[in-house]
């Protein structure tokens, strides 16, 4: 069985904790990030609209390409060691949501944790990415809260139905 667990900043301990608590000891993990192409698009589009006619040596989305890079591989190496057990590190680059549905194809078990408002249970503890991806996943899914849950005091109200 594969089980991916999906790194992002400030979420990853709590996945990695959970798919060495929840994954069969013979499963083969895969630590999986994906780094959108936003912010070194937006880069190379302003350097070439505004500056860089004919100097593309001086484009600044290669540097920003260049330093998510890194901070990809920082963060796969921390969740490898944080892990503790043989894995496999996996970057992607694209659209964040299905880059990881894509990733989760054919695996056991996909690990994510919210991303959201995690002050209160419900909905919104799932940002916009993670809603995507719990949503159409290709496997059997592990969603974890990243610190501890809040109380069932933080339920939102049931809808009001008038008949």
């Amino acid at each position: 069985m594969t089980v991916v667990v999906w790194i992002t900043e400030g979420t990853w301990p709590a996945c990695v904790d959970a798919a060495r608590a929840h994954a069969p000891r013979d499963a083969q993990i895969v630590l999986l990030h994906v780094s959108g192409q936003d912010v070194p698009g937006l880069a190379h589009g302003a350097f070439a609209g505004l500056l860089g006619r004919g100097h593309r040596e001086r484009d600044p989305g290669d540097r920003v390409e260049d330093l998510a890079t890194a901070s990809a591989r920082q963060l796969l190496d921390a969740a490898a060691d944080r892990l503790g057990l043989p894995c496999t590190r996996l970057e992607r680059t694209g659209r964040t949501e299905r880059e990881v549905v894509a990733a989760a194809e054919g695996a056991g078990l996909l690990v994510l944790a919210r991303d959201g408002d995690r002050t209160r249970l419900g909905p919104h503890s799932l940002g916009p990415a993670t809603r995507f991806v719990v949503d159409h996943a290709p496997c059997p899914v592990l969603l974890v809260w990243p610190e501890t849950a809040p109380g069932a005091d933080t339920l939102p109200p049931p809808p009001d139905h008038h008949l």
